[in-house]
């Protein structure tokens, strides 16, 4: 069973937010939002939680996003916005409040951007890990990321019927071709076998397929950010692997230029770091989040 709990909040006409906390809530402490990748879970920040440099220094929150993991809503449709809602009410339910900071991997760093612009007075930084904050434009193709228009395209259309698909789980290739642009081809063979595991489960029948097909629909679709960028006002720490085979480093040198009213807007690349960057790279990213965190949040 997962390691998650649930809590109700109201945005959508009601969701069961599903989150991971590794220790109990510390007021003194200042907090870090963990924010997951495509069709992966709270499980992506399992290196996180068993650092104890870490969790001594912030307490630590992985809120999985609508489409995600065990978080369910009776709304069909929901954007990336929805999500950003979501784990603002989250922290409200649980009382969490004090300095608080957002990591975002992939879709999870333009919910970092989101929350701090629908509500600046609580967010006090956002680390984007190997991210875009465009839509998935020809820009950023010419920039060496990825096709996600085409990459969406196949597994929308396989999800997308009329039929009821009781038996639906995502095929081996969808989890294999998921865990090859993230977690790296090399990946060790106990993380390509967790993942299939853990992508299958969490996209169950009839109702897996449907979230499936939502969160694809929203990488595809979304709306870019750039020039709401302008708007966010907290620091930002961009980190950034240099093999990342979903979003470029030249896209991630152009976008941080964007965060103009910053007032410390940089960012860190990771040598060979994958596009799941705290996992392939925990080490480098955890360092960085207590120098970030510990600069920022007292």
């Amino acid at each position: 069973m997962p390691n998650t709990k649930t809590v109700h909040v109201p945005h959508l006409g009601g969701i069961e937010a599903a989150y991971q906390m590794p220790k109990a809530y510390d007021s003194s402490k200042p907090t870090l939002v963990l924010v997951n990748s495509f069709t992966t879970s709270s499980e992506l920040y399992r290196s996180q939680y068993g650092n104890k440099e870490l969790t001594d220094a912030m307490n630590l929150i992985a809120i999985e996003l609508l489409g995600h993991g065990q978080t369910r809503t009776k709304s069909e449709n929901f954007t990336y916005w929805d999500t950003a809602i979501m784990n603002l009410q989250v922290l409200e339910a649980l009382g969490i409040k004090g300095k608080i900071f957002v990591l975002g991997t992939s879709q999870g760093g333009w919910i970092t951007a989101r929350m701090a612009l629908l509500a600046p007075e609580k967010i006090t930084g956002i680390i984007p890990l190997g991210t875009s904050m465009d839509c998935e434009s020809e820009r950023t193709r010419k920039l060496g990321c990825w096709d996600g228009a085409e990459a969406c395209t196949g597994p929308i259309n396989q999800w997308t019927t009329t039929s009821k698909t009781d038996d639906f789980e995502p095929d081996t290739d969808y989890c294999d071709f998921l865990i090859d642009i993230g977690f790296g081809k090399d990946c060790p063979q106990e993380t390509r076998d967790f993942w299939r595991k853990e992508i299958k489960a969490n996209y169950q029948g009839d109702d897996g397929r449907r979230r499936a097909r939502m969160a694809a629909i929203n990488l595809r679709e979304r709306d870019g950010l750039h020039g709401r960028l302008f708007d966010i006002k907290c620091p930002v720490l961009w980190l950034h692997g240099t093999s990342d085979v979903v979003y470029s480093v030249a896209n991630a040198e152009e976008e941080i230029k964007l965060f103009k009213n910053s007032p410390d807007a940089r960012l860190q690349t990771v040598e060979g770091g994958q596009h799941f960057l705290s996992f392939s790279h925990p080490k480098e990213v955890d360092s960085a989040l207590i120098e970030f965190v510990g600069k920022y949040g007292h």
